[in-house]
């Protein structure tokens, strides 16, 4: 992992509404955006931006699945993120 992927996964965890999502995406396996819009009670564009943020900090993979996209976390960017963070502490 780069120092550049680290900030902007740390950026992107450094919102409480997008940590919420991850949690309620987590605990389900996989949301679609009407769902976490439930769950979280933001708005549908707000819910759509702190998306955004997730997909391109890596941490969330949305799959188109009919008419609407799902999403789910990526593991294995956590665990990068944590083994990087990890340095830090030795």
């Amino acid at each position: 992992m780069t120092a550049k992927e680290f900030e902007r996964i740390s950026k992107a965890l450094g919102d409480p509404h997008r940590l919420k999502i991850l949690q309620e995406i987590k605990k389900n396996k996989c949301m679609a955006c009407a769902c976490i819009r439930e769950m979280i009670d933001l708005a549908q564009p707000s819910v759509s931006h702190h998306l955004k943020q997730l997909i391109d900090a890596g941490l969330v993979i949305a799959e188109k699945e009919g008419r609407e996209m799902r999403y789910s976390i990526d593991d294995k960017v956590f665990t990068d993120y944590i083994n990087y963070l990890s340095t830090f502490a030795q």
